[in-house]
């Protein structure tokens, strides 16, 4: 081998291991932090609220084509029914998007990278302090019953940016959510 090829090839080898190493450095691979959020986001149950059931050959089902997406927009609640007399304190629609009690009715949100619907716009900053604070974008309106936003608080940073990375990978869809309703009686 002469020299120059040497020379090349040693260019070549420096190159992609100072690649390699940037990954490295920056922490850890994207693919990795990507499949760490997808397991967080499938082990703290985010579908079982934000992605709409749809009653199927053996029951109701998460509607996968809409994983993720919210209450749906079509689906317009009628007030919500009186709670019965007893220790009852909780009515949710049949898609486990809608819920009603006594801080009046909260609408799942639509957690797809839909730029005009969705998290598209946000920033992973914003996705965080939103987790941590309980409210909107970490600075705006209270976040609502039954989002257990005061156990996602107690998850490390760093995770909450991998489940907010994996939520950018998967398919936007475009499902504009109803603001939420303040209870009966404020009304």
């Amino acid at each position: 081998m002469s020299l120059s090829n040497w020379f090349a090839a040693a260019l070549v080898l420096v190159g992609v291991g100072g690649v390699a190493l940037t990954s490295v450095w920056a922490g850890e691979p994207e693919g990795a932090r990507v499949e760490r959020g997808r397991f967080l986001v499938t082990a703290m149950g985010c579908n079982d609220c934000h992605t709409p059931l749809a009653l199927g050959p053996n029951g109701p089902a998460p509607d996968m084509t809409r994983m993720l997406s919210g209450h749906p927009e079509g689906l317009v609640m009628p007030p919500a029914p009186a709670l019965p007399e007893g220790p009852w304190g909780v009515i949710a629609s049949h898609t486990l998007t809608a819920w009603n009690g006594p801080w009046g009715t909260s609408f799942t949100a639509n957690l797809t990278p839909d730029e005009e619907t969705g998290l598209g716009k946000w920033t992973e900053d914003e996705f965080v302090a939103t987790l941590k604070t309980g409210r909107h974008l970490g600075r705006g309106r209270q976040i609502l019953p039954p989002m257990p936003w005061q156990n996602a608080a107690q998850v490390p940073d760093e995770d909450l940016r991998a489940m907010f990375a994996f939520l950018r990978t998967i398919p936007a869809v475009k499902n504009h959510v109803p603001q939420p309703l303040p209870p009966a009686s404020v009304r």
